[in-house]
C-alpha cells in the first residue's frame, strides 16, 4: 500500500466558515497610510509636513551651539559670596586654652610619651609647638603649671618636713637631758 501525507488544507467534504462580511460590502483600502516620515526627510528636512510649508530652515536642529568660545583665560572676578566669608567670633584666651588641651591628637601624642614611646619628628615639632603655645597662654592668664591638687600636696609635704625637723629638735632636746 503506498503511502499518502496528511495535508492540511481540508478536503472538499470538509465544512467551511462563510466570512464575517461578504464581498460586496467590504470596501478595499485603496488609500495608503500616512505613518513615519516620508523617505529622504532627514536629508531633506523642509519637505516633509512638520518643516513647514516646504521652506528650508535656516538651523539644523543636529548641530551643537554656534555660540563662540573665548581660547584665552581671563581672571574672573571673585562673586560677592566668595569675598565675603562669615567671621568667626575671636575666641578668648580661656576657651583658646581648653582648646588646645581638649585636642585629641595632643592627648595621644602624651599619652605616646608617658608609655616611652618614641614620637616622629613630625609629632615630636608638632608637639612642642602646642606646648609652647599653651605655656604661653597660661603664662598670659596667670595660672601655675601646678595643679590646685599638687599645690595642697606640696603644702603636705613642706608641713611633713617641719613636723619631721621639731620631731629632730624634740628628741636633741630629750637626749641632752639625759
Amino acid at each position: 500500500m503506498t503511502r499518502i501525507k496528511k495535508s492540511r488544507k481540508p478536503s472538499g467534504t470538509a465544512p467551511k466558515h462563510a466570512p464575517r462580511t461578504s464581498k460586496s460590502e467590504r470596501v478595499p483600502s485603496t488609500k495608503k497610510r500616512d505613518t513615519g516620515n516620508k523617505s529622504g526627510s532627514r536629508q531633506n528636512p523642509g519637505n516633509d509636513k512638520q518643516g513647514g510649508s516646504g521652506q528650508k530652515s535656516s538651523k539644523d536642529p543636529r548641530h551643537g551651539s554656534k555660540k563662540p568660545v573665548a581660547l584665552e583665560l581671563t581672571p574672573q572676578t571673585p562673586t560677592p559670596a566668595k569675598a565675603q566669608k562669615p567671621k568667626q567670633p575671636k575666641l578668648t584666651d580661656e576657651q583658646l586654652l581648653l582648646k588646645l588641651e581638649e585636642d585629641p591628637r595632643l592627648n595621644d601624642l602624651l599619652d605616646k610619651l608617658e608609655e616611652g614611646r618614641v614620637l616622629g619628628a613630625d609629632d615630636q615639632r608638632w608637639l612642642d609647638e602646642q606646648l609652647s603655645k599653651i605655656e604661653a597662654l597660661m603664662d598670659k592668664l596667670g595660672i601655675s603649671d601646678l595643679d590646685d591638687s599638687q599645690a595642697d600636696v606640696r603644702d603636705d609635704d613642706d608641713a611633713l618636713l617641719d613636723k619631721f625637723e621639731s620631731g629632730a629638735e624634740l628628741l636633741k632636746q630629750y637626749q641632752d637631758k639625759d
